[in-house]
């Protein structure tokens, strides 16, 4: 017998999670089409429902969100020693003759995890390793994944990216972690400037480069056999977004990527997959609000700090990290008004 382990948080209250064991059916399959179609109470939303034999927790539970399609869930916290930095979603692609792997979590331990958990099913080769940005908590696992025999894949942007900001993020890792391991930032062996696919033997990915947004190095991939779009951290949801590029850029982006259709995107942070483009909508507006929030501190000249906090105070509800983030959001959308 099978079990869906569901995740579901609180719609207002984000880091307010309960998991579930739900019956799932007499075999794998049966769970997935049960596990789908979950109902839950009003005001919660679904995270995670990964499907499990009877009894068993897996170190790393994934969720199939579409045919050979698989996400792990990142928790909506600031990496520790007892998340091992997966608070990212992270996800793999099961081709006729390889797999690719869509960013590989937030330190070596949650790299090391996520392969295992491929590992589980199915024994073809880990060629690819797409890291669609250059945050640590999406690229501080790759090293599991190099060790593996990965080729690793990211935006034209992305090798001057972790040359530039590298020492800092292993930095980071030491102070959330400690001991780190053979946790290290890695050589990007491929980039792309444009578009490019990938083939997994019968199986191809959509590879594409895109402006400032979330970062200067955003890369989306999207798997054209089951038209699922990972979108890395071009989209947020739950966890607030954080500012490493252009506010305006980011509008724009998600404004053309609204207009394309797709059967489910995969978040970088929040549920392992949901509908498009209603998944935009809520950074959409948090972004929208920063930007006016920013623009009125330009025009009425206040101090930086002064209009940081303030901006602050009013972030909409029902983001979890607020307190971590919601300044720096405030800083960097403020700079860049500075120059309209």
């Amino acid at each position: 017998m099978w079990e869906i382990l569901l995740t579901a948080c609180l719609t207002a209250a984000p880091t307010t999670c309960e998991t579930h064991r739900r019956a799932g059916g007499a075999d794998y399959a049966a769970c997935r089409a049960r596990a789908e179609t979950q109902a839950l109470p009003a005001g919660w939303r679904p995270e995670s429902w990964p499907c499990v034999r009877a009894g068993e927790t897996p170190e790393m539970a994934v969720t199939e969100v579409a045919a050979g399609v698989f996400v792990r869930r990142g928790v909506h916290e600031l990496s520790t020693t007892g998340n091992a930095g997966a608070i990212a979603n992270a996800g793999f692609v099961i081709g006729d003759e390889a797999v690719a792997v869509i960013d590989s979590g937030g330190s070596y331990e949650d790299g090391r995890n996520l392969l295992a958990a491929i590992r589980a099913r199915t024994d073809l080769p880990v060629r690819w390793l797409i890291l669609t940005h250059m945050h640590p908590d999406h690229v501080l696992g790759a090293a599991a994944f190099v060790d593996a025999g990965a080729t690793v894949v990211g935006h034209a942007n992305l090798p001057r990216a972790l040359a530039t900001r590298g020492g800092s993020y292993i930095e980071g890792a030491v102070r959330a972690f400690g001991d780190i391991g053979a946790t290290r930032i890695v050589a990007v062996d491929e980039t792309v400037d444009t578009t490019r696919e990938i083939d997994l033997g019968g199986r191809l990915l959509l590879l594409e480069a895109h402006p400032v947004a979330h970062t200067d190095n955003d890369l989306t991939v999207r798997d054209l056999a089951t038209d699922t779009w990972f979108l890395g951290d071009i989209v947020f949801m739950s966890h607030l977004p954080t500012m490493d590029g252009s506010v305006n850029g980011w509008i724009a982006l998600l404004d053309d990527l609204t207009v394309r259709e797709a059967a489910r995107v995969v978040p970088g942070h929040g549920p392992v997959s949901y509908a498009w483009p209603d998944a935009a909508a809520p950074i959409r507006a948090y972004l929208a609000h920063l930007r006016e929030a920013a623009r009125e501190a330009v025009r009425e000249g206040r101090p930086m700090l002064e209009a940081t906090r303030a901006i602050a105070r009013r972030t909409p509800p029902g983001w979890a990290l607020t307190e971590a983030f919601a300044e720096r959001n405030a800083t960097v959308a403020i700079r860049e008004m500075e120059w309209e």
